[in-house]
């Protein structure tokens, strides 16, 4: 048998920690505190800001889908590459997801600690006076009258309002002598603590409630024409033209409500600007759907429509043109089709309409669908024609008519593809199924003759307005909390932080403070001479019934914070606590003012 001996670890030497603790634990340790700290999460907010600018300069796939093709083929490769780094859909991208996550742990692990102390330091007791006072910016050093017990109490009474304690100590003097010291410490301003509290818990309930509104809400935007007919039932997503959803949301369990658009005005200045906008709406919600009553209301820009806790919103408008297409055998199909506005100052608008051929009128299919007609043009609110080029010179419909290429052929309604609204198929026009026979201006009213004998007119023109149903469940945790931090951040800035301490030390009887505060023999001419009062010697207090019945008192005040300074009313507040003539002059370390 073998003995093997232990050697024992030599002073002063660690053990190699194990690879786990090295490998693992620390890093993330490290990891954890460089994630938590206020300089990373200064990084990660600006980087927010700055990940957001592409969302401000390049069309975003969720607002305009056509807009952001077209961006993409006019821009080639860089238009590519920038739809790959998801640059069109910003504020969903997974960089942009990592960005925000990453700065709601780095919030939340760097305001935890800080909401924790602030919590902790408005329990805590006023901290001690310091050992030598004289130190302090503020300083008063006086000889008061009275008893230690009866200055303190003249001292907390003054300090009303004030979170404050008192404590009492043994000094040993120089010639071996035991006196009690009672000092006094008081704080205020310990609501400029809690304000600072309130704005961190508010900015972290901020954070969840936009987090919460983007998982749990949807917006969906849908283009009426204002004519009192045409509605929308916010029942399912099928409804919109567009429709954005959270990640949690299905589009199954909508707010019901009813709305239709009745009118719609817009006011113009001279020089084309819009000035206001505003519709006419009705609407239902709730047992009003089932009883068939209509509420009346009005929409106008930033002043939404709140029904069923959705918010609708104005957002535009335009012109609706309505044409009327009569095929051969007489029968007729109208439509009003909404045009999009190419220039605000003019109104002058874009767009496109399909007309499918009468059943029966053809025999079969292929011919049905050779002879299907489509329109494609400009419309004029304020019609200026140069020749026979056609602009609008005002935004308000006062000379309407149109512009349009009228096209028959494959219109590409059989195929269940969706289509723009506001333009043609460029495809099927390059593939010849779709052949242009006229190109005409029409003013209200006039009408243009196909070779097989179908005409198209202009009929006239409605206004339509872009409808947004926003839901946000957490907007009012948002407002709350950004009430909250306003409050909060404005407590913490305009609540000032200070404190006082007050040291009490009797004074033997025969002792004074000298200039240099301290204690002497009192000078004869400073003693209380009996002879003046004769023998009635009485009428003078004796040290030995009454104890000391003169004291020194220091006391020093401390701002926590530079924008907190006293100014020069510290010796005003002492003198109004101790009960004596406050100084002639600002002098802050007036000593030996008596009270007599």
């Amino acid at each position: 048998m073998t003995a093997t001996a232990t050697r024992a670890p030599q002073p002063g030497k660690v053990p190699p920690a194990s690879p786990i603790k090295r490998y693992l634990l620390w890093p993330a340790r490290n990891l954890w505190r460089s994630l938590t700290s206020m300089r990373t999460a200064l990084a990660l907010l600006f980087l927010l800001a700055l990940a957001a600018v592409p969302g401000a300069l390049l069309p975003q796939r969720d607002l305009n889908e056509q807009k952001t093709e077209q961006y993409i083929a006019d821009h080639g490769f860089f238009g590519e590459l920038f739809d790959k780094l998801q640059m069109y859909d910003v504020f969903g991208s997974v960089w942009f997801t990592a960005i925000y996550a990453l700065l709601f742990i780095s919030l939340v692990g760097c305001l935890t600690p800080r909401m924790v102390e602030h919590a902790k330091s408005l329990r805590a007791r006023p901290v001690a006076a310091p050992r030598n006072l004289g130190r302090l910016p503020r300083h008063e050093s006086h000889e008061v009258d009275g008893s230690p017990e009866a200055i303190a109490e003249r001292i907390n009474s003054g300090l009303r309002g004030w979170r404050k304690t008192t404590r009492t100590t043994q000094r040993t003097e120089a010639d071996g002598s035991v006196v009690t010291v009672t000092e006094i410490s008081a704080e205020k301003g310990y609501l400029r603590e809690f304000g600072n509290l309130v704005f961190h818990f508010a900015l972290l309930a901020l954070l969840v409630s936009i987090a919460a509104g983007k998982l749990y809400g949807y917006e969906g935007t849908r283009i009426l024409v204002a004519n009192g007919d045409e509605g929308l039932c916010n029942t399912s997503t099928a409804v919109y033209d567009s429709f954005r959803a959270g990640n949690l949301v299905d589009g199954t369990n909508l707010n019901e409500f009813c709305m239709q658009v009745d009118s719609f005005e817009a006011k113009f200045l001279p020089t084309g600007q819009p000035e206001d906008y505003s519709s006419k709406v009705r609407y239902q919600v709730g047992d009003d759907i089932d009883g068939d009553t209509w509420k009346d209301a009005e929409v106008k820009v930033n002043h939404p429509l709140r029904i069923a806790g959705d918010r609708i919103y104005l957002l535009g408008n335009g012109f609706a043109p309505t044409f009327t297409v009569t095929f051969p055998n007489g029968e007729t199909r109208s439509q009003t089709v909404p045009f999009q506005p190419n220039e605000l100052q003019t109104m002058m608008s874009s767009g496109a309409a399909r007309f499918d051929t009468p059943a029966g009128l053809y025999p079969n299919e292929d011919e049905r669908r050779k002879n299907q007609i489509a329109i494609e043009g400009l419309f004029a609110p304020t019609a200026v024609f140069h020749g026979g080029l056609m602009t609008s010179s005002f935004p308000l419909p006062e000379n309407p008519a149109v512009a349009v290429d009228i096209y028959q052929g494959d219109t590409g309604l059989d195929t269940g593809r969706p289509q723009n609204v506001f333009s043609l198929d460029v495809n099927l026009i390059n593939q010849g199924r779709l052949l242009k026979k006229e190109r005409v201006n029409l003013q209200q009213g006039e009408k243009a003759t196909l070779e097989n004998g179908t005409t198209v007119s202009f009929d006239g023109y409605q206004r339509w307005v872009s409808m947004q149903v926003s839901h946000d469940p957490a907007q009012n945790w948002v407002l709350g909390s950004s009430i909250a931090m306003l409050a909060g951040l404005l407590v913490s800035l305009l609540i000032k932080r200070r404190r006082v301490w007050a040291r009490i030390t009797p004074l033997a009887a025969g002792t004074s403070l000298d200039d240099a505060g301290a204690r002497a023999p009192a000078d004869a001419a400073d003693q209380p001479d009996d002879s003046a009062h004769g023998s009635d010697s009485h009428n003078r207090p004796e040290t030995s019934t009454l104890g000391v019945r003169r004291c020194v008192v220091e006391m020093a005040g401390l701002a926590r914070t530079d924008q907190a300074g006293w100014g020069e009313g510290f010796p005003d507040m002492v003198a109004d606590l101790l009960g004596i003539t406050p100084p002639a002059s600002g002098n802050q370390a007036t000593q030996g003012n008596k009270r007599k």
